[in-house]
C-alpha cells in the first residue's frame, strides 16, 4: 500500500482584484444625496388688493378655494387635478395691520399658507399662483405671493443655514 501524505493546507485568500477595499474606519464624514425629492414646499402669502378694506382671515377652506381657482384659471381641468396639501396657515398680526412693518421684522400683516405639491408640478403651480388675482365675488380681490420655494421643508423654514457658521 502506498503511503499518502497530506501537506498542511494554507487558508485560501480571495483575490483582492475583484473586491473593493473597506474604507478607513476613522473617517466620520457621511455624505448623502437625495436626487429626486418627491415634494416641493411653498410658503404663500395672501395679499389683499388696495380696494379691499377689511380682509377676512384666511382659513383652510378659503385657502383651498383660492388655490383651486388659481390653478383652474391658469391650467384648466388639468390644474384642478394637481394635489395640493395645506400644511399650515399663519394669521397676520391684527394689531399691526394698519402699521408699516420693516422688512426684517419677522412678522407680517398678511396671512400665510404653507403648502406641499408634487415636485413635477411645482413650476406650473408657482406660475399659476403668482399670476392669479381673484376673490370671493363680493368685490374683495386678493392675490397669492410666493414667498419661498424649496424641496426640503426644514431648509425652507429655517433658512439657508449660513448664519450657523458666523463666529
Amino acid at each position: 500500500m502506498a503511503d499518502v501524505q497530506q501537506k498542511p493546507t494554507e487558508p485560501e485568500t480571495p483575490s483582492t482584484s475583484n473586491k473593493r477595499k473597506a474604507q478607513d474606519a476613522t473617517s466620520s464624514t457621511i455624505q448623502f444625496t437625495s436626487r429626486n425629492p418627491p415634494w416641493t414646499y411653498l410658503k404663500l402669502r395672501l395679499i389683499p388688493q388696495p380696494d379691499n378694506i377689511s380682509p377676512q382671515p384666511l382659513d383652510a377652506l378659503s385657502a383651498r378655494t383660492f388655490l383651486s381657482a388659481a390653478l383652474s384659471q391658469f391650467l384648466g381641468l388639468t390644474g384642478t387635478a394637481i394635489p395640493i396639501d395645506i400644511l399650515k396657515i399663519e394669521h397676520g398680526s391684527i394689531s399691526t395691520a394698519k402699521m408699516e412693518l420693516p422688512p426684517d421684522a419677522g412678522m407680517s400683516k398678511y396671512d400665510s399658507a404653507w403648502v406641499r405639491v408634487p415636485r413635477e408640478d411645482a413650476a406650473p403651480v408657482v406660475s399659476a399662483l403668482s399670476s392669479w388675482i381673484g376673490g370671493s365675488g363680493s368685490g374683495t380681490n386678493v392675490a397669492w405671493r410666493v414667498c419661498a420655494k424649496g424641496n426640503y421643508l426644514g431648509a425652507l423654514v429655517a433658512g439657508s443655514g449660513s448664519d450657523l457658521f458666523v463666529p
